[in-house]
């Protein structure tokens, strides 16, 4: 017969796991709940962080997370491309309008030791603050993160709106393909003319249309099959004992990291 596992390693194992697997399996087995106001919890807590020590150990952590979540690097650099993109006009502005110690000059303009580094904190603050959010909400369904905001008692009508937008979105983009599809059947070449610009006019408002007769279709079909104005949550979610030790160690990970960027 196997020994039985030391209680402390397989706590351990249970809230740091060390290998890929794992880690997803211990992510993926955490309440939606928990992992909702984590995401917001480590969200504030990165908000209030003033070290670039402190933000680059929140950091770390974010990726962790990313990783435990099937992100990789590649994802992450594609889906952080436009937050990139706007932190890159915030670094070549904001040193110039922020006074303090010149660092460089140009012509009339010049840049301050203070406003670089407060353009490099916003930028940490930022890629953190979106990872753990990819990492922690954006990996969840669509219907399991809506039920998620229902159980945390949002209102319902939010709820409601964000399921069916999600949903429509889909059907939306279906709609186009085929619509674009049978364009390019009848020999449609997209140019720099007005007979591109009227097409494009008649598809988005032909996508209109269909659009709107499809959500009568479904608000039909809702009504007949007994739907009265509220989506009835069928799941029902567990809290286990793995869920209380990871908010127990959130909350002892996010009161560490605060504490030691006043401290230091």
């Amino acid at each position: 017969m196997a020994e039985p596992a030391d209680g402390c390693s397989t706590l351990t194992t249970a809230l740091f796991p060390t290998d890929g697997a794992s880690a997803a399996d211990w992510l993926a087995a955490r309440d939606t709940r928990l992992r909702l106001l984590a995401a917001g919890l480590f969200a504030l807590m990165t908000l209030s962080l003033t070290q670039f020590w402190t933000l680059l150990t929140a950091g770390l952590i974010a990726l962790t997370l990313a990783s435990a979540a099937g992100l990789t690097l590649r994802m992450l650099r594609g889906r952080l491309l436009a937050l990139e993109g706007f932190m890159l006009f915030l670094l070549l502005t904001l040193p110039f309008t922020v006074p303090g110690e010149p660092l460089l000059t140009l012509g009339p303009l010049t840049a301050s030791r203070a406003g670089v580094a407060q353009a490099l904190l916003i930028l940490l603050k930022a890629n953190v603050i979106v990872i753990t959010l990819l990492a922690l909400a954006g990996s969840l369904e669509p219907v399991v993160f809506g039920h998620a905001l229902a159980r945390l008692g949002l209102p319902e009508k939010l709820v409601h709106l964000l399921l069916f937008t999600v949903r429509q979105i889909h059907l939306l983009h279906q709609e186009y393909q085929r619509m674009d599809q049978a364009m390019r059947v009848r020999a449609f070449r997209p140019r720099s003319d007005r007979h591109t610009w009227n097409s494009y006019g008649w598809l988005i408002g032909m996508l209109l249309v269909r659009s709107l007769a499809r959500a009568r279709r479904i608000m039909g079909a809702m009504r007949c099959r007994g739907f009265h104005g509220r989506l009835y949550l069928l799941d029902t979610p567990t809290w286990n004992r793995g869920d209380t030790w990871s908010a127990a160690a959130l909350g002892v990970m996010v009161t560490a990291l605060t504490t030691a960027d006043r401290l230091c």
